[in-house]
Parts: C-alpha cells; sequence; structure tokens
C-alpha cells in the first residue's frame, strides 16, 4: 500500500483516494465476507476476508499519511478493547459484567442511543436501536405490543395522504422489525432469506417459460410462480 500510495510512481487511483471515497468499498467487502460465508464457500471467505483487510490497511495508511495512526495502532487498539471486555479472561474480574455494559461503560455518559452507525442497513440499525432502548427499560412486555402495533400502523398507512405516507410506511417497518426482536429474529437475515427465496422461484419461472416469459399474461405468470414455489421451495 505504501508503494500504491507513492506520490512518485505509485497508482493514481490509488493516490487520490480518501477515507469518504473508498468507505462505500469497505462496506461492500464486508456484505462479500457475509454472502461467501452465507453460500458455505469457503475458498471465497477466505478470498473476501483478504479483500476486507485490504480495506483496513488502505484507510490504516491514509491515517498515517496524514499523522493520525497507522495499522499497528488499529491492531493494538482492537487487542486493548478486547483485553477491556473480558477482564474475567485477562484480568482478575468475575465474569458477571455483560459485553454490553461493558461497551456502556465505554461510551462514558453519552445517551443510550449514541454510537450506532448511521451507515448500517436500515433493518439492522433499527434493531439495535431498539435492543439500547430495551436495555434501559423502553420496551414492549412481550410480542403483543409491537404485533398490535402494527395494525395500528396498517391502518395509518391506508389513511395517509400522499405528502405523510413514507412516514408512516417507515412506522409501519420500524414496528415489524420490533415484532421481529420479540420474536427472536434477526429481520435483516430474515428479510435476507426471503428475497433469495424470491430470486430462486423467479428464475425458475423464468426458466421455465423460455424467451417469451415477459410477454406471458399475469395468470400464466402466477401459474408458474406456483410452480416454482413446489419446485425450488
Amino acid at each position: 500500500m505504501v508503494r500504491l500510495r507513492d506520490p512518485h510512481g505509485g497508482c493514481e487511483w490509488d493516490r487520490a483516494q480518501t477515507w469518504a471515497t473508498i468507505a462505500p468499498y469497505t462496506i461492500e467487502e464486508a456484505y462479500e465476507v457475509a454472502d461467501a460465508i452465507a453460500r458455505h464457500d469457503s475458498d471465497d471467505v477466505r478470498d473476501e476476508l483478504g479483500d476486507l483487510l485490504l480495506q483496513v490497511v488502505f484507510h490504516s495508511r491514509i491515517a498515517e499519511e496524514a499523522g493520525l495512526f497507522d495499522f499497528d495502532a488499529v491492531a493494538a487498539a482492537i487487542a486493548d478493547k478486547m483485553e477491556r471486555r473480558h477482564p474475567h479472561i485477562f484480568g482478575d474480574a468475575p465474569a458477571k459484567v455483560g459485553w454490553e455494559e461493558l461497551k456502556a461503560q465505554e461510551r462514558g455518559h453519552r445517551h443510550a442511543l449514541a454510537g450506532v452507525a448511521l451507515a448500517l442497513p436500515a433493518l439492522q440499525r433499527a434493531d439495535k436501536i431498539q435492543r439500547r432502548a430495551a436495555r434501559v427499560g423502553f420496551d414492549w412486555p412481550d410480542a403483543a405490543g409491537p404485533r398490535a402495533k402494527i395494525d395500528e400502523e396498517l391502518a395509518e398507512v391506508a389513511a395517509a395522504g400522499d405528502d405523510s405516507r413514507a412516514d408512516e410506511i417507515g412506522d409501519l417497518l420500524f414496528s415489524v422489525v420490533n415484532w421481529s426482536r420479540h420474536l427472536g429474529i434477526d429481520p435483516e437475515q430474515a428479510l435476507r432469506a426471503s428475497t433469495a427465496k424470491f430470486e430462486r422461484r423467479f428464475a425458475a419461472m423464468e426458466q421455465a417459460a423460455g424467451p417469451d416469459f415477459a410477454g406471458l399474461d399475469l395468470d400464466a405468470k402466477e401459474t408458474l410462480w406456483s410452480e416454482a414455489k413446489r419446485s425450488v421451495g
């Protein structure tokens, strides 16, 4: 990376990058790691972890050039953090303090919802925000509460005008995430699985119909969809 970023003979593209410009690639690489894991492809997991590590090296080099920190400092910081969060392993403390409590201590006196990254996928961020609120006692006592809230939000979506419909849809999605949390279901993973299922079924429909798929009427496509559900699940 030092050579790639060298002003004299380095790569023009790599030299031009900043934290902000490569941040989207960092997010993309993290998702590609998750995708490889979901596919149980160990070779791809290895390769994608390498791509993600490259992003860490890249960000660290940019910081080093600015006199902020280097890769060694990044590694040392995470090692220190792991030691702090495992005092029962690396120290003499009993295993009584929970992971989240230790994280809260590290955040200091910031409010309960502080530090939840804005760049997280929306479903995942909503879930984390709700979990933070629940830890300080702001939560439904059981799953019946968010389930009833979904019915309320559905009615509000139906009654909303064009100027407020997006807000009401957002409230509905937030309530679905809340219900999922109470049921012990990861909403991000659940939606990812359902989307993948739709892709498999749709691909089966296209394959069954051949090149004329787009020209079929809706009834014919519904028939193909039912067949795809039976054949691919």
